[in-house]
């Protein structure tokens, strides 16, 4: 079958979190097992699009509003991401260097939107499905189904894959302008709580919802940012898949990013090979256990709590373990962050931004990943740091309770807290500093994890189940 992707993010075009991994190897092994995958995104001013050679496949004109615009749609080359990868470039919006942050997102993103569903009205075949991926592309169902001008499109069933309902792209009811024309009895397929919701449209008009975990799907039940009736309401055509990783550019055998590659047989040696460069490069003992963090400094992923909880670990043991912390985010997280670098200099370093190369570097050095998040809908780095052997530290929450066993479990091969506190985390981190001492243990449980299977395939298999049942 051929199935169409749409978002905002897709590694490694343009990449902020979760979603531009998931975008950039579903389709991939899709291809893989026999399926036509394509992505379509929008195309930002990155790295990506200049050093890359590409083609111009169609140009179209259509309007937001009273702003009528033309667009050009470009396709990459050689296929080199293991499938079709296609942009969308409007000049004066979609012409960026960011993915997100600007005052005029809902414009950007409508208009991206627009000039999709536009260009797929005059496509000679049909698709045989429209995947959505998050807001940013959650008004195109409702557009498929009820826009006047794209009725031609109506039976291309569509997905709507939630990596995080926090984000839902709210509207004012004077954009509605925006919409081409469309069935205005069709009002409350828009609306929730008086404003427009792209995700909740998206939710009520979409053929299936999915969510990147099991348990995130019955959360959105009870935690949804406003939504929880919505999906009290829809929950017969919701479903949790969870996300898997690329195993490609994830294995500690073959990364490009590290220099001592090492696999199941010979993991203590490559990791200690590993953090041996790491702490060299940050001044940090390779003989203390090294805890990471990677990821964003924001609320949802308790970056908050972390500066108090690493100082509390510091100051409690004597400095017997170091941190390095690796991300950007809320300006004030950030400040707290690089206050520490000075005072607990030996024990700690930060690097703030996005740094690739890096964060892989610290998954194969690191002995343990610090995941205390508030919301996860299925997180990944979790997934990765299993893969290199890293012990994972986890709120029981989302996709993190799907994939990390507790080590006083049965089997278990991490270790896991209730609360998003200083002191669930402290105490985690002291858990973990015992197990350090026990080689024997730990040497186990990197061996049990690594050979964990989070890849694609068996994961494509449950989208490919949830496509042929609309079909």
């Amino acid at each position: 079958m051929e199935i169409i992707h749409l978002s905002a993010e897709c590694y490694p075009v343009a990449k902020a979190g979760g979603l531009g991994d998931v975008v950039g190897a579903l389709p991939k092994y899709q291809c893989k097992a026999g399926h036509i995958a394509k992505v379509v995104m929008p195309m930002y001013r990155t790295k990506f699009l200049y050093d890359n050679e590409w083609t111009v496949d169609f140009k179209g004109n259509t309007n937001l509003g009273n702003w009528f615009f033309d667009y050009t749609v470009i396709k990459e080359k050689t296929n080199k991401l293991g499938f079709d990868l296609y942009l969308i470039d409007i000049n004066g919006l979609l012409d960026r260097h960011k993915i997100y942050g600007y005052d005029d997102d809902s414009e950007r993103f409508t208009a991206f939107q627009i000039a999709f569903v536009n260009w797929l009205t005059h496509w000679e075949h049909r698709p045989d499905i429209i995947h959505c991926h998050d807001y940013h592309t959650g008004l195109i169902p409702f557009m498929m189904q009820y826009c006047y001008d794209y009725n031609n499109l109506r039976q291309i069933p569509t997905v709507l894959t939630i990596h995080n309902a926090q984000y839902q792209g709210w509207m004012g009811w004077d954009k509605s302008k925006y919409i081409p024309r469309w069935d205005l009895w069709k009002r409350g397929m828009l609306d929730w709580n008086d404003t427009i919701n792209p995700l909740a449209s998206a939710i009520k008009c979409a053929a299936k919802v999915t969510t990147v975990s099991w348990s995130y799907m019955q959360e959105l039940r009870h935690h949804s940012n406003g939504l929880e009736k919505l999906f009290e309401y829809e929950q017969g055509k919701c479903v949790g898949i969870l996300n898997g990783i690329d195993n490609e550019v994830w294995d500690p055998e073959t990364d490009r990013y590290i220099q001592h590659h090492y696999g199941v047989k010979n993991a203590d040696k490559g990791k200690a090979q590993n953090k041996a460069l790491l702490c060299e490069r940050f001044g940090l003992d390779p003989e203390k256990p090294l805890f990471i963090f990677i990821g964003r400094m924001v609320g949802e992923k308790a970056a908050d709590i972390l500066p108090a909880a690493i100082r509390r670990a510091i100051d409690q043991t004597g400095g017997q373990a170091s941190f390095l912390v690796l991300g950007s985010g809320e300006t004030q997280v950030e400040w707290e962050f690089q206050q520490m670098v000075v005072p607990y200099a030996g024990v700690y370093q930060a690097v703030i931004g996005y740094d690739e190369a890096l964060s892989h570097q610290m998954y194969a050095g690191a002995d343990f990943l610090l995941m205390p998040s508030r919301v996860e809908p299925c997180g990944l780095n979790q997934m990765y740091s299993l893969r290199y052997g890293t012990v994972p530290i986890v709120r029981s929450t989302g996709g993190l309770q799907d994939t990390v066993v507790d080590m006083g479990d049965p089997d278990g091969f991490g270790i896991r807290f209730n609360h998003a506190s200083v002191e669930d985390l402290v105490y985690s981190m002291n858990r973990a500093m015992e197990l350090y001492r026990d080689k024997t243990h730990l040497q186990w449980m990197r061996k049990y994890m690594m050979e964990i299977d989070h890849s694609w395939e068996a994961t494509v298999d449950e989208y490919i189940h949830v496509y042929k049942s609309l079909i």
